[in-house]
């Protein structure tokens, strides 16, 4: 096992972001591990979707099993929305959910983006407990009773529109005092007509606009709103197919107009849901579809968009890379959409940027604000051929997120060896060649130090020594 030298890098902002979905009233959470392993790389951010409805008859249960009545026939029909409730706020536990899958998503080197809806009757109180509930949890970035121009969510039925956008401006106030380190989503709908210059309920939701911290619109091309309570036929039902090209130019049109009412200043724009239905197109034209838009964003090199949510990993539905088999709920069907987004994540125009500095001495201090914003090292290493072994061999107990040939491996703090073949099973070195193993420590606990001074957001990981590198290019005889 050679010694090798360590060089610092840095890594920064992807030209457009990629995030993932992970569980929602559509499907379970999955673990970071199996999709990591599944996509090779980690995301910008993962996606989880929760409620907090706490004055509500049932609560905290779910409302589709508290509530559950054989006359609901759409999926927010319920009292309050059928999403997992969120269990911390005001008297709440930040031993239950989200936080174990919170912390799961930042020991691998991901930030959250958390969906909550909310009742807007809520009083400061409960927001305040909220918001102190998300302060270890660095860069995050929390999207509020999103689809607000909408009629379908529980807290769209309880008030009007103009309440609910200054509920949005008031929630977002308190973050900024208790919770600085995490970012608004104001998530409305945007145009949905390109022959209008306006955008629906815009007067009422302007001030949001400008207050926010990020600017989103929820675009499918295609949707299935009926689902699971009836089959999308042809002829017409719940359901609609729009072109990639309508869907783009819908997108662009929305930051424009968010742009305007912003009074020309512009902000991060996403999508943070964004898919093709395969219960309206099928397999086979979701995959194209996806495919077709994010060439266009490319082409177009669209400075003016930052990222983008695929909505999800599993669905029990057809809105997900896998589909959760019926038969096994912990087991996930692969569907052609799959290889077709993990080809394009694995694209550098959807790869966060890396910039080499110098060489490092050890011990060294590694940095990890967030997936846009971490400092770790890279090892050099020569390869003579394409190996039969390569394996890390650590010493110490740090949580390292680990990339080499483009793809990526998590290190949990108590594994001691990780095998990296996997780095070469897919592509394969057709020679000698000259690779950069990459290492980042996001936080072992998935929570930051508060006691730092920095603590909000930076975490702070001291290395005294490298993994030690076994390389072998034939089998042991």
């Amino acid at each position: 096992m050679e010694q090798y030298q360590a060089f610092s890098i840095k890594m920064g902002k992807a030209k457009c972001a990629v995030d993932l979905g992970d569980g929602s009233e559509r499907g379970e959470y999955v673990n970071q591990d199996y999709i990591l392993n599944k996509m090779g790389r980690p995301h910008r951010s993962i996606s989880l979707m929760y409620c907090y409805y706490p004055f509500d008859e049932g609560w905290p249960g779910r409302v589709s099993v508290v509530h559950a009545s054989p006359d609901v026939n759409f999926a927010w029909g319920y009292p309050y929305d059928d999403y997992f409730t969120y269990k911390g706020g005001l008297n709440g536990s930040r031993e239950e959910e989200p936080f174990p899958y919170m912390r799961d998503v930042r020991r691998h080197g991901q930030d959250i983006t958390l969906t909550l809806t909310i009742d807007p009757n809520v009083t400061d109180d409960h927001l305040i407990a909220i918001a102190k509930d998300l302060r270890p949890f660095g860069r995050l970035m929390l999207r509020v009773n999103h689809e607000a121009t909408g009629n379908w969510f529980s807290f769209n039925k309880r008030a009007s529109y103009q309440e609910v956008a200054d509920f949005y401006c008031r929630f977002n106030k308190i973050l900024k005092e208790h919770a600085p380190n995490v970012a608004t989503i104001l998530c409305i709908g945007g145009i949905e007509d390109l022959q209008k210059a306006e955008m629906e309920k815009e007067q009422e939701f302007t001030q949001a606009v400008r207050e926010t911290d990020i600017w989103s619109v929820d675009k499918y091309m295609a949707l299935h709103w009926g689902w699971p309570y009836d089959v999308a036929e042809p002829g017409g039902g719940n359901y609609k197919r729009d072109t990639v090209e309508t869907t783009y130019e819908m997108t662009k049109a929305s930051y424009e107009r968010f742009k305007f009412l912003n009074g020309g200043v512009a902000k991060p724009m996403v999508m943070s849901e964004f898919n093709a239905d395969g219960d309206v197109t099928g397999p086979y034209d979701q995959a194209q579809m996806v495919q077709e838009f994010c060439d266009r964003l490319k082409a177009d090199n669209a400075t003016w968009f930052t990222g983008f949510t695929f909505y999800q990993f599993r669905d029990r539905g057809r809105l997900g890379l896998e589909i959760e088999d019926p038969n096994y709920p912990d087991a996930g069907i692969e569907q052609p959409v799959m290889q077709v987004y993990k080809k394009i994540i694995h694209d550098e125009y959807f790869m966060p940027a890396m910039e080499k500095g110098g060489e490092i001495q050890l011990p060294c201090t590694l940095r990890w604000g967030g997936a846009e914003d971490a400092e770790g090292l890279c090892i050099p290493i020569s390869f003579e051929k394409n190996p039969h072994f390569c394996e890390l061999y650590f010493e110490d107990d740090g949580n390292y997120m680990l990339e080499l040939n483009g793809k990526w491996f998590y290190k949990a703090p108590n594994t001691k060896v990780v095998d990296l073949m996997a780095a070469f099973f897919e592509k394969p070195l057709s020679g000698a060649a000259n690779l950069e193993l990459k290492l980042f420590a996001p936080p072992a606990t998935g929570e930051n130090d508060l006691s730092r001074e920095d603590g909000l957001f930076n975490s702070y990981t001291t290395i005294e020594k490298l993994p030690k590198i076994r390389i072998l290019y034939s089998p042991v005889l």
